[in-house]
């Protein structure tokens, strides 16, 4: 054959693929790589288990676990999975079927500490040999394992056991060892230890007075109840007290803070010598917040060292700190100012003097002692990563709308490591090593997924990079987006918004707009981090050649007391005028068409989308709301009150903001998507507003997800997003 002919087959052969280069270059990513629980789904490579052995990086994987020098970034292989089955198999102790759960909570020691078949085992790396093995009664729950003590509190049911031993006796009714509150104000967990392990605080919650909410289980022969304690705003609340738990004597003792009826405690954490608890008190009002000091060993109250009133209300979200130099010390987090920031207080002023000041935030507050304010700006402290010791700094991360990063303060003289100003559009986490010399720090941007840095926190430049991920749809075919910001309904305040367009934009064809929307507290849909926060039905609607547009409304988070307080006791009111701005400013768009515009929301979002239908029924023709809030007499006491107050002393806003009473304004297509088993926003606001659509002669859908509590996880998530895509398809 001539070498013409053979360049002509082998340039036939070649196009073929030239040609699926081309096809997979240009095709748009599906809801099965899109959506989490899809048989393809896509995400960005990450390094999972990342952390700290003092100031040692760990770096585990599936069989091999390495430790990396911050400083050079040089790798050092520590163990491998082989070895240490090897160990285990000797001492009939398991075996490890991965390395990513070993953790490293001894700085000083070279021990980790992993879980095998119900058993912690505590493991010498460096002398390949088990040292000890603890195994909690079956059943066990909420494990919460001690360090410094090597004890482990856990629940069985509604009762609390240290080790083998049972701390308490409770009938149905009473819950002990769990978290509280319904998880308000920053509760996570139910038990506390002291720093030396020698004390154990935990929650005592009696519910039994609290009215039960029928759930029913479908996937029994005939359904069956599952009662669920759930106090609705107005109602009869649970009562909480604080125990104390002493592993040596097998002794408890409950704090003496008086009748617990309609107060919150929260915010549990010791003093370094374990001879004193403080906890942050709220009152039912929520709008009053007392730091306050017991003695550990009898319980008695020792004094309040600060106190915090706001004529709306006070959030408290985070534990004092001590300082690990100054025992005498602390680190208190409050909105006084307007936004996050941090205070150093004393530990010791709860027998001094008391003033009371005006608050800039619209408050008043008292303080006991000296009170020194260590940052401060239009920005938040968003997270406190730790301290380091040897140049007295505090290490935390902080946040404004877009922009994020970390810094470092100086205890002594106030100095900020770097202006707020220097941040960049970003999402930024950290975990600080036990020297605080160094930080892992994990960050995206809109058009980088994740970055994973080993950071000096003198300067916060990068020692090591550990990960710079590919975009997961790299070859597809991916929307555009844009951030900006438009004004508020008050005429005065920057709202980010985050525009989507398809692929092929077209700017002379016009394209209908699907509004996804949150809107709510502590909430911030609109980031500077990956894809400026779009999800994956965003990405995938805007595919099917929809506008896809967000908006962060007043009441949202990251953005000061201010914005997120502008909503009170009127839920969905100011926050749908925000959302009425941001369609007027997708009208002003030429290639919009301002005849089919969509609304999606879920939960606080659900209530936004049904709010948004019913009131503006001109502007939005189409809607799917998933778990909605239609009547916040029917939502639970702490979130509920905080922001409406209770129905008796709100009873115009409570009415304003029950949906039911607007089921007669429905005009477009409006479907209502609830789980049966949501023990958040129960079933009943569903059911209650399909009535009331009825007697109103109005005509919404409804589907239900069987066996899902309040949203759709798992494998249903996509059929879930596909229900709601084929519902826009047909009607917008």
């Amino acid at each position: 054959m001539s070498k013409i002919g053979k360049r002509a087959i082998l340039l036939l052969l070649a196009l073929p693929i030239g040609f699926n280069v081309m096809a997979q270059e240009t095709k748009k990513p599906t809801l099965e790589e899109l959506i989490p629980g899809g048989e393809s789904y896509r995400y960005a490579d990450n390094l999972y288990g990342l952390q700290w052995w003092g100031d040692e990086c760990i770096k585990p994987g599936v069989d091999t676990l390495y430790s990396i020098q911050p400083k050079t970034g040089k790798e050092t292989m520590v163990i491998t999975r082989e070895q240490i089955n090897k160990v285990l198999e000797e001492n009939k102790a398991g075996k490890l079927s991965h390395l990513y759960s070993v953790s490293f909570p001894w700085a000083d020691k070279p021990q980790m500490l992993f879980k095998i078949a119900g058993k912690f085992i505590v493991y010498d790396f460096k002398n390949n040999q088990v040292v000890s093995t603890l195994k909690p009664k079956d059943g066990a729950d909420n494990e919460d394992y001690c360090a410094a003590s090597g004890n482990v509190a856990y629940t069985i049911g509604n009762n609390l056991y240290v080790n083998e031993k049972a701390v308490t006796n409770e009938p149905e009714g009473i819950v002990c060892g769990q978290t509280v509150h319904r998880n308000e104000f920053g509760i996570n967990k139910g038990t506390f230890w002291s720093p030396k392990g020698n004390l154990l605080a935990f929650y005592r919650m009696d519910e039994s007075m609290v009215t039960q909410y029928p759930l029913v289980d479908i996937t029994a022969r005939v359904g069956e109840v599952n009662n669920v304690r759930y106090p609705m705003a107005g109602m009869t609340s649970h009562q909480v007290k604080v125990g104390i738990y002493n592993p040596a004597t097998g002794k408890s003792i409950y704090l003496n803070a008086g009748d617990p009826t309609d107060r919150y405690f929260t915010n549990i954490s010791w003093s370094p010598d374990e001879k004193s608890l403080y906890l942050i008190e709220v009152n039912r009002d929520q709008n009053h917040a007392k730091l306050c000091q017991y003695n550990a060993e009898t319980g008695e109250p020792m004094g309040v060292l600060y106190e915090e009133m706001h004529p709306k209300y006070v959030e408290p979200q985070n534990a004092i700190v001590f300082l690990p130099w100054d025992s005498t010390k602390f680190i208190y987090q409050s909105q006084r100012d307007g936004y996050n920031h941090l205070y150093l207080f004393d530990a010791d002023a709860a027998n001094m003097k008391g003033e009371t000041y005006n608050s800039a935030n619209g408050g008043t507050y008292f303080q006991a002692g000296k009170v020194k304010q260590l940052t401060k700006g239009n920005w938040l402290v968003s997270d406190v990563l730790g301290f380091n010791t040897k140049r007295k700094e505090i290490i935390f991360t902080a946040v404004e709308g877009l922009r994020s990063g970390h810094f470092a303060v100086n205890v002594s003289n106030g100095k900020i490591s770097q202006p707020f100003e220097n941040c960049k559009e970003s999402e930024h986490s950290g975990m600080l090593s036990a020297s605080g010399t160094y930080l892992i720090d994990r960050y995206s941007t809109k058009d980088q997924p994740r970055v994973i840095n080993l950071v000096d926190t003198k300067n916060f430049k990068e020692t090591a990079n550990l990960l710079t991920a590919e975009s997961p749809y790299e070859g597809y075919q991916m929307p555009s987006i844009e951030t900006g910001t438009i004004k508020a309904a008050d005429g005065t305040t920057d709202l980010h918004y985050r525009l989507m367009k398809p692929a092929n934009f077209d700017p002379t064809k016009k394209y209908p707009v699907i509004v996804y929307v949150y809107g709510g507290p502590h909430a911030q849909c609109v980031t500077g981090g990956w894809q400026n926060g779009a999800r994956g039905w965003d990405t995938y609607m805007a595919g099917k050649g929809y506008i896809m547009f967000t908006i962060d409304n007043r009441g949202s988070s990251n953005r000061g007391l201010a914005f997120e307080n502008a909503t009170f006791r009127r839920l969905g009111i100011e926050e749908g005028k925000d959302q009425v701005k941001g369609v007027e400013f997708l009208k002003s768009l030429p290639y919009v068409d301002s005849e089919r515009i969509g609304v999606h929301g879920w939960s606080f979002g659900g209530h936004m989308t049904t709010a948004l239908m019913l009131r503006y029924p001109e502007i939005f023709k189409v809607g799917v709301a998933g778990g909605p809030v239609i009547d916040w007499g029917y939502y639970e006491v702490m979130y509920g009150e905080r922001y409406m107050d209770t129905p008796e002393s709100n009873p115009e806003g409570y009415k304003e903001c029950n949906l039911r009473n607007l089921a007669g304004q429905l005009k477009g297509h409006l479907l209502i998507i609830h789980d049966d088993h949501d023990d958040t926003c129960v079933p009943q606001h569903t059911l209650s507003f399909m009535k009331a659509c009825v007697d109103a002669r109005t005509y919404p859908d409804l589907f239900i997800y069987p066996c899902h509590k309040h949203n759709v996880a798992g494998r249903d998530r996509v059929h879930l997003h596909e229900k709601i895509t084929r519902y826009f398809e047909q009607n917008l």
